[in-house]
């Protein structure tokens, strides 16, 4: 019969036997609900991979070194082979009462091989063990990251290619501010995950140093060779100093934080896909397996991807805020504190990898509605600079071409005009500079044609800037 928690007294009475695997210093049994509260197995155990490839390689180099025999080393090989088969077929049982996946896996080395098992752990601790098995499992999220980054991008260039000519509205503060194009919009968005891209390298760079040989804070006496395991396990170097390498998390932090500027990225470009799929922008349409329906209004189609992916922002901003707030204050080297940095930390790299993949389907699938956008586009007289430019050009100064275009844009407003809707004696009235070329810069068309420069959303610099963007992803393979 399960006993109820939630009874104190209970608690307090309820004992089972200490792990064998630190018990000899205790004289009393570590209290049930005690071993529970402080195991990490049941959200650790997903490191196993990681967990035997570092045990695989602290072996390799013991043997190296003379700690181990060619034979226990052998046997050691084929014991951590027998483990993952057992893990990877789904018939490892996973205990509490080992505490976590090391203990875990170390312990059923052990019934399998004998006391061979338990020369393992010679010349290292769970703190540099769990340091580097953190290490190689981020190192590997932020290669999958980077894959699904760079497969959104190629999506990205799809559509900005296809839409390079395509006229929208520009924007500030949401009000209509001078025409782009499409692909120019969806470019910036491009520049954004480039820079996203550069952090999680940057990161991972950092986060490629082994822990592994700094032992419980103070390094080991056997005869190691840190370097040599830091090779196996590929790994850049060893870390420098032992105290630092078993007890910080910086690297983890960095990663989260690269994570939260990235789903800060994704949060705008789905606040504007939402806004755009509304029937009030109606620019684009999402493809029906992107959307939901609502149980009560028939006509609804809701872009719940792009919603969940705003939503889950905040979740990674927690994680982050989390992780900072776990390492504030924590004294030099090794403390319990840090076994909370793994569900946040991987919380965070499940979010990012399904957000990505999330996008990385969607907008490929994205279908422009270009007549919605070019009439916005007409509203709003998003070709007022071009007019204010046109006057310059024509030598007036531009404080007095400001004030030109606004009398005239006023005009427009209480005529129900756009600027290029005015006739030539209309626009006059305000100056009389202005003359029948005028019209070929109050143009959508020639509105962004005329901003053909490095960065411009003219479309001859869109395609421009699509060719170089794929020759940067070519390079990353």
């Amino acid at each position: 019969m399960t006993k109820d928690l939630s009874n104190t007294n209970d608690v307090n009475t309820d004992k089972t036997a200490t792990s064998s695997a630190w018990g000899g210093r205790f004289s009393e049994a570590t209290d049930a609900f005690v071993q529970r509260f402080t195991a990490s197995v049941d959200f650790d155990q997903r490191m196993y991979l990681e967990d035997i490839e570092g045990s695989i390689a602290h072996a390799t180099m013991l043997a190296k070194v003379g700690v181990l025999s060619d034979d226990e080393k052998q046997q050691i090989y084929a014991g951590l082979e027998g483990v993952r088969a057992d893990i990877e077929q789904g018939t490892f049982e996973w205990s509490v009462e080992l505490e976590d996946v090391h203990m875990n896996i170390e312990s059923a080395l052990t019934k399998r091989i004998g006391i061979t098992g338990k020369k393992l752990h010679t010349g290292r601790s769970r703190n540099d063990q769990v340091a580097t098995d953190i290490r190689l499992y981020v190192r590997s999220a932020i290669d999958a990251i980077a894959k699904e980054l760079t497969r959104l991008q190629e999506g990205l260039l799809v559509v900005a290619e296809r839409e390079a000519g395509t006229i929208m509205p520009g924007f500030t503060h949401l009000q209509t501010a001078q025409p782009v194009t499409f692909g120019h919009h969806l470019m910036a968005w491009f520049e954004m995950l480039s820079r996203d891209f550069d952090r999680f390298m940057d990161c991972r760079q950092r986060l490629n140093q082994s822990p592994l040989g700094a032992a419980a804070l103070a390094g080991t006496t056997y005869p190691i060779d840190r370097d040599y395991t830091a090779d196996l396990l590929g790994f850049e170097r060893p870390t420098a100093n032992s105290l630092d390498s078993v007890s910080d998390r910086d690297f983890a932090i960095e990663f989260c934080s690269a994570a939260s500027v990235l789903l800060m990225h994704l949060s705008r470009a789905s606040e504007e896909l939402i806004l755009w799929t509304s029937a009030q922008f109606d620019f684009i349409d999402l493809p029906d397996r992107f959307c939901t329906g609502s149980s009560i209004m028939p006509q609804k189609k809701n872009p719940d991807v792009p919603e969940l992916v705003r939503g889950k922002t905040g979740r990674v901003y927690g994680n982050l805020t989390s992780l900072l707030t776990l390492m504030k204050s924590q004294p030099l080297a090794y403390n319990k504190d840090n076994q909370e940095d793994k569900e946040p930390l991987f919380d965070t790299i499940d979010t990012v990898r399904d957000c990505l993949r999330a996008f990385a389907d969607m907008i490929p699938a994205i279908q422009a509605k270009k007549d919605n956008m070019y009439q916005a586009a007409k509203k709003g007289f998003s070709t007022a600079t071009d007019l204010a430019d046109y006057l310059v050009r024509k030598g007036i100064a531009f404080r007095d071409s400001h004030e030109i275009v606004g009398k005239s844009v006023a005009y427009g407003i209480e005529q129900n005009k756009d600027l290029s809707e005015m006739t030539l004696a209309e626009l006059q009235q305000f100056s009389t500079t202005i003359e029948q070329d005028v019209f070929d810069v109050l143009t959508l068309e020639g509105s962004v044609a005329a901003r053909n420069h490095i960065g411009g959303t003219a479309p001859k610099q869109v395609k421009a800037a699509v060719d170089n963007a794929k020759q940067l992803l070519a390079a990353r393979s």
